[in-house]
């Protein structure tokens, strides 16, 4: 009795966000051996290969926001014939503000392995170089780039004690950071990494409108924000139930709520726990 044909695995491949040196030889090694090589654009991915001084044997096929759907199918018939599938975004690791996740979903619903070659990410590299806590972060990415859906998302971060990371587009950063003020506090303390492991690379930190007024000119190249969390002296007891009542409605179980809440916040975890289970009962009894 012959077992099942061992199904390929889906390798995310983290590339250089910037300075080729940070090719790893796990990298190199993955990318010179790779069948087939799914990347978010195929013309950059050329041109990163030629960085490292490398060639390929993969067959290359475009994976990107417009064709992630159509090309998830493909990817998988690849994956049932017992082929790897390496996916590469433009710079750092595929899936975070990239294509890639459908792909990851249906491999494991399929049964096959998913793995990865960690490499350089913005996200992490900014929170390093930031100043900010980094003991607690949460990862925004793109917030809408309509005005009035960006300030609604900004609003409904104002009272988040983590760190916050944000990507943004050079030309909407300076508005950005207004409405960034706007919400959550001209003197908030943040960071503007732009160009991270790059020539031109500059960090620039001070508060939210103070680094509003600094963008008006200074708004260039890949851009990463890194705006401290509300601070815990700031909170009241509403606030910490605000937050309780929001993880909670994200699917996470009111005493684990209550616990990384009262962790953050400085509150009183009895007392908290308490006032949640009495909200949840209010709610309960107004939706009848």
């Amino acid at each position: 009795m012959t077992g099942a044909a061992r199904l390929g695995r889906v390798v995310l491949a983290g590339t250089p966000i910037g300075d080729r040196r940070d090719a790893s030889s796990a990298l190199v090694e993955c990318l010179q051996g790779a069948e087939l090589i799914a990347a978010e654009d195929t013309r950059a991915f050329a041109l990163l290969l030629k960085r490292l001084g490398i060639e390929t044997r993969a067959r290359v096929v475009s994976h990107f926001d417009g064709n992630e759907a159509g090309r998830t199918p493909e990817l998988l018939e690849v994956l049932r014939r017992g082929t790897d599938v390496v996916v590469v975004s433009d710079a750092g690791m595929p899936l975070v503000s990239d294509p890639g996740y459908r792909l990851v979903r249906a491999a494991l619903d399929a049964g096959a392995e998913v793995t990865a070659v960690p490499g350089p990410s913005a996200v992490l590299t900014a929170l390093a170089v930031s100043g900010l806590p980094v003991d607690r972060f949460c990862f925004e990415g793109f917030l809408p780039r309509k005005g009035e859906a960006r300030r609604r998302r900004l609003d409904e971060l104002a009272a988040e004690p983590r760190t916050m990371v944000f990507f943004e587009a050079p030309h909407r950063l300076a508005q950005f950071l207004t409405d960034a003020a706007a919400a959550l506090g001209d003197d908030r303390p943040a960071a503007v990494c732009r160009e991270l492991t790059k020539q031109y690379e500059e960090v620039r930190r001070g508060g939210l409108a103070e680094l509003a007024a600094w963008a008006l000119d200074h708004a260039r190249g890949e851009i990463t924000v890194v705006v401290a969390g509300r601070a815990a002296d700031q909170f009241g007891p509403d606030d910490a139930l605000a937050l309780v009542r929001a993880r909670m409605a994200d699917g996470e179980k009111l005493s684990a709520a209550v616990t990384e809440v009262a962790a953050m916040t400085g509150a009183h975890r009895k007392q908290l726990y308490q006032a949640a289970l009495a909200d949840r009962a209010a709610a309960s009894e107004e939706s009848r």
